[in-house]
């Protein structure tokens, strides 16, 4: 008697049908070739069963076990539905069907379309479905990738998991909420970076706090299983990459970032970086976890050029410091005794060369330049113009309102919009006949109270608006700004960036008494 091994396959599109459609469920696949089965006399040998698994995927675990067993050689007979339940790939189907089952001995039978390999004729058939599934599924990537594309144009999240910071909402998937206690570590990460410093020191830092890492932290909080590119990060440690890739992140701003890498193909599994000219941004879609003025001076600072002592640590003046003489940025270098011990650490133009001759530019010991610029700091904080500081608080703060103001009125407006669609939704099925007219009132009138609420807060923030800047003549916030300031007792990279421009440094004079040095104030 034959030993026939019975294959059952469904994938996600096959259950987005109606349960009369449903024929495809493996319930029903099972119970119909059971019965060809033993109608034609044969005896089964197993029923293999994936669920929810693509037609392409060849991890799919029923399947390779199935295959494992043909190898062996343990039955007669593969019967499935049809040929595309067991796969949708014409590579697979030629493999298999056409190459490695004839050299087993294994007939392969599809029950719905007549596929049968001991039917020498129906090759050429078998070959045109093969095609045709595989047209199938291309076809529906394009769709699925034209959906997706859609949603993320529509500030719509459609990632498995949100972005470090942030969780899915609960009464909406498509929409990010702040979680908390993960936010805490972004906001702390972007303190310590414009405190001066490195990605290195502040990866050494967090694991030193026992704070676990992003994916240790989903794992713990959300039983997400990492994906396999995290699996080395579950032990809970910090990264430099990871720690830089906060620090950039611009989902932080409460803009929409996705798309950022995509697969090549509908057939890969492997996915690439997509040119960030491609990203699909929208702005304003959740709530802020960064201020836009801490943003932008941290991606600011990330693009000048700055050295650490490979742990991480960069000094206080990093990236300030200029060759007077070629306009260079000039690098910390250190110099060591014969035991190896710090002598002292001096800056040196990254253009100096005695061999080229780029330029003979200066150097100056690194302590004594720190020394001398908090004394002029000291000295700039307690003359400096406060009318000056003022203004500039007072434009920062202005455009902080317009922005802010902008992006509520950006939300309203998208909400307005939500409404006004589902309106127009309601009004067409209602021509149809869809409603009585209680249903159509009971549906309609929430949105229009609605959307009437939603323009009367727009109204009130653009009325505001007008009004915002007489706000500004409070100068309690100004005041203790610049005393913050001047009550500095030690020099720290974020007064630097604060306050400073550049520091240039020229050359020493032949006697090595003088040497001539400019500061740049921003103010």
């Amino acid at each position: 008697m034959k030993q026939v091994a019975i294959y059952c396959r469904l994938s996600e599109e096959d259950k987005g049908k109606s349960e009369k459609e449903d024929s495809e469920s493996i319930q029903n696949q099972k119970k119909i070739l059971t019965g060809y089965a033993l109608e034609k006399g044969w005896e089964i040998f197993k029923v293999y069963a994936d669920d929810d698994w693509s037609g392409l995927d060849q991890d799919r675990p029923a399947w390779k076990e199935l295959i494992n067993d043909a190898k062996g050689r343990k039955f007669d007979i593969v019967l499935c539905k049809s040929q595309a339940r067991f796969t949708r790939e014409m590579e697979t189907v030629e493999k298999y069907l056409h190459k490695l089952f004839p050299l087993w001995n294994i007939r392969f039978v599809g029950l719905a379309d007549a596929a049968d390999t001991d039917n020498l004729g129906n090759k050429k058939q078998r070959q045109i479905n093969g095609l045709v599934n595989e047209w199938y599924c291309e076809d529906l990537s394009e769709n699925i990738k034209l959906v997706f594309d859609k949603k993320r144009k529509d500030g719509v999240f459609i990632g498995s998991h949100a972005s470090y910071g942030y969780q899915k909402d609960p009464r909406n998937k498509g929409k990010l909420m702040i979680d908390e206690e993960a936010a805490r570590v972004v906001r702390l990460i972007f303190d310590l970076f414009l405190d001066g410093m490195g990605s290195g020191k502040i990866t050494r830092y967090l694991n030193d706090k026992e704070i676990p890492n992003p994916s240790r932290y989903k794992e713990l909080h959300n039983g997400g299983k990492p994906r396999n590119n995290e699996i080395e990060d579950c032990e809970g440690l910090w990264n430099r990459t990871t720690v830089k890739r906060i620090l950039k992140n611009e989902m932080y701003l409460g803009n929409m970032v996705q798309g950022i890498r995509k697969k090549p193909s509908y057939k890969s599994k492997e996915v690439v970086s997509v040119p960030k000219n491609q990203w699909i941004i929208v702005n304003n879609t959740h709530e802020p976890i960064i201020e836009e003025e801490t943003f932008s001076q941290v991606q600011r600072l990330l693009k000048e050029k700055k050295r650490s002592d490979g742990h991480g640590n960069c000094h206080v003046l990093s990236g300030k410091v200029k060759c007077m003489v070629c306009g260079s940025t000039m690098y910390r270098v250190t110099l060591q005794n014969r035991n190896g011990n710090i002598r002292y650490h001096y800056l040196r133009c990254s253009r100096a060369n005695k061999k080229t001759g780029l330029c003979n530019g200066p150097t100056i010991r690194l302590d004594l330049l720190e020394s001398l610029v908090q004394n002029k700091m000291k000295l700039y904080l307690q003359t400096v113009n406060e009318k000056i500081i003022e203004d500039e608080l007072k434009k920062y703060k202005l455009d902080k309102i317009s922005t802010n103001q902008s992006r509520e009125v950006k939300v309203l407006d998208r909400k307005i919009k939500e409404n006004n669609r589902m309106i127009e939704a309601l009004y067409r099925d209602n021509t149809s006949g869809a409603f009585s007219p209680a249903q159509f009132d009971e549906l309609v009138s929430p949105l229009l109270k609605n959307n009437e609420r939603l323009r009367n807060k727009k109204e009130n923030l653009m009325k505001s608006a007008v009004n915002e800047p007489d706000s500004l003549n409070d100068t309690d916030f100004t005041k203790k700004f610049i005393h913050q300031y001047k009550e500095m007792k030690g020099l720290t990279a974020r007064y630097v960036n604060e306050f400073i421009d550049s520091i240039e440094i020229g050359e020493k004079d032949r006697d090595n008494l003088t040497q001539k040095i400019r500061i740049n104030w921003k103010y």
